[in-house]
């Protein structure tokens, strides 16, 4: 296994932060006067909301647990291959017996607690769209495009949750994936693993994991179950799955992931990045569809991502949103403000973390500009949104 290593300077602090809000019971939606009580006078456990998707379609969900015989796992010892956890997300049909998916495992956010030394069940994990195991919806015959997604630096598969729901609302199944090692998963029996900082992971052992998930796809897409533990799937998913139309997302390293993997393997047709660094690893002329979001890692800030850029031969779009930082076009940016009061987060703080995008216009921007890529390089459905400067989107900037 490749440990090249990738640390993000906020990683930590994003992090800490975060945990020290849900610990001290901070999850209370915008708007909500006071915490609720429970019957013994104590502050009860609350929630922490995120968006709904603004597609036609509910939505639903499952995870898999993936096994790739082909990579040995040194870290797990002898015997041991490469074992990752994957959630696939679609629209579907018939939900109202199915209950909504958390947004992480409780013992995924108790991990999380704990690694920031603060009390483990604090909290009630936030509930997503996804109706756990719904059985799949189709439109006729036509099959379901694909987009893979990979999280960023000491994260978790769920952390662009409100992209990853508005594009399967709109007809995509959307696969995303726990990076082991770098991120905070938890596997069917019950063994939960935190990132470990003496195993850095670079983009290139993102982009092997996501080839190992597209394998997984295609086995999805012949009517195969990759789960390594045979759990049923949902009804209809194995033949909804459209292998001929795969698209690819990733925030900050898994951004430069994505460019790894659409470098190296073309199944995968586009590629989008959220303010990934594209560190001088990923090299070479890409002749698909790639559009960056950029906050941080800008072209006249980062030279890795100048250069990336000059080897975009085919389609290009890079688009910044004023008052953007690194983890704005995220679920952190609806999260954290929600949180800030409770934990007596002064404003300073608070646009450290979010800068000075607000979190409604962020929230329709991750659904509005994600999907308009993936409708046009997937499905040649041809909108407006990406030709230019929007009315609708004055915060927007094509950069040239």
């Amino acid at each position: 296994m490749t440990t090249t290593p990738f640390t993000s300077p906020d990683t930590l602090t994003r992090r800490r932060l975060l945990g020290a809000a849900l610990a001290v019971g901070a999850a209370v939606p915008l708007g909500l006067a006071g915490p609720a009580r429970a019957a013994s006078g104590t502050p009860a456990p609350l929630q922490l909301t995120l968006p709904p998707p603004s597609g036609p379609y509910p939505v639903g969900t499952v995870a898999l647990h993936l096994v790739d015989a082909a990579r040995p796992d040194p870290v797990a010892g002898a015997g041991h291959h490469r074992e990752l956890m994957a959630s696939v997300w679609y629209p579907a049909r018939n939900v109202g017996r199915h209950p909504l998916a958390p947004w992480m495992s409780p013992a995924n956010l108790r991990g999380l607690l704990t690694s920031a030394d603060f009390p483990a069940d604090a909290v009630q994990v936030p509930l997503t769209a996804g109706h756990q195991r719904a059985p799949v919806r189709r439109s006729g015959r036509e099959l379901l495009p694909v987009v893979l997604y990979s999280h960023g630096a000491h994260s978790h598969r769920a952390d662009h949750t409100v992209m990853v729901q508005e594009l399967a609302s709109h007809g995509y199944v959307v696969v995303t994936v726990d990076h082991t090692y770098d991120a905070f998963t938890e596997f069917p029996d019950g063994r939960v693993l935190a990132p470990d900082p003496d195993r850095a992971m670079g983009p290139a052992d993102f982009a092997a994991d996501i080839r190992f998930v597209l394998d997984c796809v295609e086995e999805l897409a012949a009517g195969r179950n990759p789960d390594a533990d045979g759990r049923s799937l949902p009804e209809g998913l194995t033949s909804a799955i459209d292998p001929r139309r795969i698209g690819m997302f990733g925030w900050s390293k898994g951004g430069t992931a994505t460019a790894r993997v659409l470098l190296d393997d073309r199944r995968v047709r586009a590629g989008l990045s959220l303010d990934g660094p594209m560190l001088p690893t990923v090299t070479g002329d890409l002749d698909r569809p790639f559009m960056m979001m950029t906050a941080r890692f800008t072209r006249a800030q980062e030279p890795s991502v100048a250069e990336f850029w000059t080897h975009l031969r085919g389609w290009r779009l890079n688009i910044q949103a004023e008052g953007a930082v690194h983890s704005s076009y995220g679920d952190n940016q609806v999260l954290f403000p929600q949180l800030a009061k409770v934990v007596k987060m002064t404003d300073q703080q608070l646009r450290a973390l979010i800068g000075t995008l607000a979190p409604a216009r962020a929230v329709r921007i991750q659904q509005a500009y994600p999907l308009a890529f993936f409708d046009l390089h997937l499905r040649h459905r041809r909108g407006h949104l990406l030709d230019g400067p929007s009315r609708a989107f004055p915060e927007v900037t094509f950069l040239p």
